[in-house]
């Protein structure tokens, strides 16, 4: 058995990584300043929830860290593609389709990792994200 093309996927992986790093930063990017075209602040200023923007099939940012019984709410920056917001764990049911400027929120109540991902776009556009809470 040969290790050569092992070897070779892997180095393609450590090479694509970065490229796929900043194209999903641009797109966070992107989300943020169209949040801010459509509701005239950053998400940072938000001081009842922590906000995660849905854009070009991506969550922004992608992973969280909070405290518990902190709220979270998924707002919807594209122009003409609906999302949603499902618990892999099945805890809560699917939200809505979540429109654009729509939003949907959750408050997390439990210590522990929660993935959760967009029920229309997970299997096909990889749209995944993960809320871990912290005490």
């Amino acid at each position: 058995m040969t290790t050569k093309p092992l070897l070779t996927a892997v180095l393609t992986l450590v090479m694509v990584l970065p490229a796929l790093a900043d194209e999903a930063d641009q797109i966070c990017a992107e989300a943020e300043e169209r949040y801010v075209e459509l509701f005239g602040e950053p998400s940072d200023a938000v001081q009842d929830a922590e906000v995660v923007l849905m854009y070009k099939y991506h969550f922004c940012p992608a992973r969280i860290t909070v405290k518990p019984g902190t709220t979270v709410r998924w707002v919807n920056v594209d122009k003409r593609t609906s999302h949603s917001v499902l618990l892999k764990d099945g805890s809560q049911p699917e939200s809505d389709r979540i429109f654009p400027e729509e939003s949907v929120e959750m408050t997390f109540l439990e210590p522990g990792p929660q993935d959760y991902l967009c029920g229309p776009h997970w299997e096909t556009q990889n749209m995944v994200g993960m809320v871990t809470v912290e005490p």
